[in-house]
């Protein structure tokens, strides 16, 4: 044999040898997906407004305290929209230096007049940047709650429109807690309690409404709680809370389970730096005033605020010893920037699962026998050669889905199976092209060779093309859509390998140890 022929014989060897030890044993390799193992699937939808009501409010906060540090004082500010809000009381001596210290530290905003107020609008730009933080956040947020589980592979991924998130957790073995704990969304607000002033809730919306002469002052909102008797609900209270959001759960450093004075379960928190500051700044200024704990638009808990708190605090409210611990969960794992609503969820059952897979096997098996009976039939001994380059081409497709831990679900099966077409497709070219050329009186060695040749650009041009529509489906697509492009990707990166080289060896390895005058082709 000839030294080139059996280097090119060697390195095919090696990566055959590298494949199989890469996909052995399959089962640790290569992870099912949802449509094959069973588990959950959601659609999330991530209401941003919610995280740019936060930003408006924590930045007008900022604005208001700029302006007091300058020695202005009275300044009226409120929110008229999610990224609106309006500064009352300027003085047209004063109008200069707010609107300084706003071009200073409120660079995403834009101010205009309104008679003597000034109103301030978020960018175009910084809206969305904004709302794509939240749904990124919220991606992260839910991924950190759903590893606590050990799911294998989930696939949490924002769309490409719409700001939602798609959830997909596979082998799922206690669905109701998941569900549960994603829809503990804990989006957290610390707010001050306005009406009742003591924080001790009001027994309907009128009692607070009669304090402001029926009509409700702009900068306040009416948020609901429940009303404990011997920690029992007995009713429902009323809160009237300021609008604006100055400490979020974003604010959060650490959580943990607690009691309260009377020995029920609670939640702890920190705060990181700056929001210990900034909670130290709300509670400063509004001693004597209830400070509302709201979950999620719901207020758990309403203590009067007796000093100034800085960096710790606690959450009471009807908890259980199991919400407290699904609490502290969600909390430690990132409070969400905005509230969620599902959009869509369904469950896979393992049955259903396994019934996919068996069907899918069948249909590659039978695919797969089907194809190599016509080309022995149709090619006699070259077709030998494509079976071989065949084989090793599915070889290498596992060893490639195993060395990057693939997932691999229903619609990657049919991947495989088109990867094994468009495989044995690249050898019909090949086989074909030979034909014409032994038909035209070439000799054997001249007819492989001008046949690879003349073959081989149709080969890339084709794969190529599908290579790119593969990418193209991993980038945007979902679950199993990408598991579809994973493999018919990998599959064809074989089908290049094994097609132009593998096959190309294998007739030089023939023509090399005896002298061919006709070729069964």
């Amino acid at each position: 044999m000839k030294r080139p022929l059996l280097w090119r014989g060697i390195l095919i060897l090696v990566v055959a040898l590298v494949a199989a030890a890469l996909a052995y044993p399959p089962q640790r390799k290569i992870n099912l997906g949802l449509d094959l193992r069973g588990g959950m699937h959601l659609l999330l939808q991530v209401h941003t407004e919610d995280a740019l009501r936060a930003e408006t409010d924590s930045d007008s906060a900022r604005l208001t305290d700029q302006a007091k540090e300058k020695g202005i004082t009275g300044l009226k500010v409120r929110r008229t929209g999610d990224s609106t809000f309006v500064v009352s009381g300027v003085t047209p001596e004063q109008r200069d230096t707010v609107s300084e210290l706003a071009q200073r530290y409120l660079p995403r905003w834009q101010a205009s007049r309104s008679g003597d107020d000034l109103v301030f609008t978020m960018s175009q730009t910084a809206v969305n940047e904004v709302r794509t933080g939240a749904v990124n956040q919220a991606k992260t947020t839910i991924d950190n709650r759903i590893n606590q589980f050990g799911v294998t592979e989930p696939v949490i991924q924002p769309t490409a429109t719409g700001y939602r998130i798609v959830v997909q957790l596979p082998g799922v073995d206690d669905p109701e807690r998941v569900r549960r704990l994603i829809k503990n969304t804990a989006f957290l607000e610390f707010r001050v309690v306005k009406v009742p002033k003591g924080g001790g809730g009001a027994n309907s919306r009128e009692e607070i409404l009669a304090n402001f002469g029926g009509q409700l002052p702009d900068d306040l909102e009416i948020l609901e709680g429940d009303r404990l008797q011997n920690n029992v609900v007995v009713g429902k209270a009323f809160y009237g809370v300021e609008k604006r959001r100055t400490v979020t759960g974003r604010d959060l450093s650490n959580a943990s389970p607690g009691h309260d004075q009377f020995g029920r379960p609670s939640v702890e928190f920190t705060l990181n730096p700056a929001g210990a500051q900034a909670f130290g700044e709300l509670t400063g200024k509004n001693v004597g005033y209830g400070l509302a704990i709201v979950l999620d638009g719901r207020v758990v808990s309403a203590p009067v605020i007796n000093s100034r708190i800085s960096d710790r605090g606690q959450i009471e409210g009807n908890f259980t010893q199991q919400e407290v611990q699904d609490l502290v969960t969600v909390l430690r794992s990132g409070a969400l920037p905005a509230s969620i609503t599902y959009l869509e969820e369904r469950t896979v059952g393992p049955s259903l699962g396994r019934d996919s897979i068996r069907n899918g096997v069948r249909a590659g098996v039978v695919g797969t026998l089907l194809v190599i009976l016509t080309m022995l039939v149709y090619y006699k001994l070259s077709g030998v050669n494509a079976v071989a380059a065949l084989v090793l081409n599915i070889l290498i497709l596992f060893g490639g889905m195993g060395l990057f831990h693939s997932t691999l679900t229903l619609p990657g099966i049919f991947g495989i199976i088109l990867t094994i077409g468009m495989a044995v497709d690249a050898n019909v070219l090949v086989f074909e092209r030979i034909r014409e050329e032994m038909r035209a009186g070439r000799t054997v060695r001249s007819s492989i060779d001008q046949g690879f040749d003349r073959a081989f650009s149709s080969i890339i041009d084709t794969h190529v093309t599908t290579m790119v529509s593969a990418l193209l489906l991993f980038q945007f697509g979902t679950g199993p859509i990408k598991g579809f492009a994973i493999t018919l990707f990998i599959g064809l990166l074989a089908s290049l390998f094994t097609a132009v080289f593998v096959s190309r060896w294998l007739f030089d390895l023939v023509l090399s140890r005896r002298k061919v005058q006709k070729l069964s082709i």
